[in-house]
């Protein structure tokens, strides 16, 4: 897989080969711009990940060639795509609310697209046959798509875009009209399918579970552009924005580090197993944070601040107690503690968190 340097997300000129995904995309919409480098070899799976708003979806479009470039460039496997018609481009759709045509049987949904490219009926149905029976989908050829279950309806739709054999698979939020039991399947389903895939995938997702486990590398946008990108646990373990260390689930701080110190902007000094110098993160997860009522005397004063609750909300099988105060921060609790601590808005509590639970990496 290409090497993405994690501070720029730039790629070296070097690895920059014809095969695959080269895309600039810069799309002006009244006062949001889109500019957004994207590249990617056969058999790379790449999840666009960001905030709404962040232009996520337009990216997507601009690949598909739904919304025009209005600068940069759109090249796969050498070709350029920004000039010719998004019919005739080697793509497949797979959109959120899937579209299958509600008068068709899965396998005429699926035949759909070769039957678009001047194959005969009788293979393009031939061909769909084998694609729903690779989709588990053998006893579903005849079922019209009101028959069907949200999960298969999502693997028709799979089986329809790749029955077409594009060179760039684009799928809009997969799994979001799914349940949580039928998505936990078929997010498992559809790795595996992406894993068969030799040509580029690149999926838009708001759900960080789904982009871990489809992607092999991670996009993320905000405000139109690239903030970070790299492999998920890369990014996971060294988010680089509020919005990424909230998606990974970490309190995150920018600041100055000098030895094991980073002395945060605006804010107090946190203590840190790593030795750094100069411009710094350091972050750490809402279970390294230990509260107490009253100051603990046989704490170390090292990170140790003065906070109170600002909110308090259930987060899987724990409490998340928000904090301000000289460190705003997340605290993950036990509900049996919580109710020890009395904790409750306006509470005044101290917070510590050991400097070997810290993380700190260059900014």
């Amino acid at each position: 897989m290409t090497h993405i340097d994690h501070v720029t997300g730039g790629v070296p000129a070097d690895d920059i080969r014809a095969d695959g995904l080269d895309a600039h995309l810069v799309v002006d919409r009244g006062t949001f711009r889109l500019d957004v480098a994207l590249r990617a070899a056969p058999g790379d799976v790449v999840a666009l990940l960001g905030p709404n708003g962040a232009g996520k979806t337009t990216a997507l479009r601009a690949l598909a060639g739904l919304t025009p470039l209005t600068g940069g460039h759109l090249h796969l496997d050498g070709d350029a795509l920004d000039r010719t018609a998004p019919e005739s481009r080697p793509v497949g759709v797979v959109f959120q609310d899937y579209l299958l045509f509600p008068h068709l049987s899965a396998l005429d949904n699926v035949a759909f697209g070769p039957r678009c490219h001047g194959v005969s009926k009788a293979e393009a149905r031939e061909q769909a046959a084998k694609w729903l029976d690779r989709m588990g989908l053998a006893d579903h050829h005849g079922a019209k798509p009101r028959r069907l279950s949200g999960g298969q309806a999502q693997r028709v739709a799979v089986a329809r875009a790749l029955a077409t054999h594009p060179r760039l698979l684009l799928l809009d939020e997969p799994l979001a009209a799914l349940d949580a039991r039928t998505r936990l399947d078929v997010r498992a389903q559809l790795r595996r399918h992406l894993a068969d895939f030799e040509a580029v995938a690149v999926l838009v997702t708001h759900d960080p579970l789904d982009a871990m486990v489809l992607a092999d590398r991670l996009v993320v946008i905000e405000h139109g552009r690239v903030v970070q990108e790299g492999a998920p646990a890369d990014i996971a373990r060294h988010p680089r924005t509020d919005y990424i260390a909230q998606l990974v689930g970490l309190n995150l701080y920018k600041g100055q580090a000098d030895g094991h110190v980073v002395r945060v902007d605006s804010g107090p000094d946190i203590a840190t197993s790593e030795e750094l110098s100069g411009p710094a993160f350091v972050a750490f997860p809402p279970s390294a944070v230990t509260l107490y009522r009253d100051r603990p005397t046989g704490a170390s004063a090292r990170n140790l601040w003065r906070c109170q609750v600002a909110g308090l909300e259930t987060h899987g099988d724990q409490i998340r107690a928000d904090l301000t105060g000289e460190l705003a921060l997340a605290a993950d609790l036990t509900t049996v503690a919580a109710a020890e601590l009395n904790l409750h808005p306006g509470a005044p509590v101290w917070a510590t968190v050991k400097a070997t639970q810290t993380h700190a990496y260059p900014a």
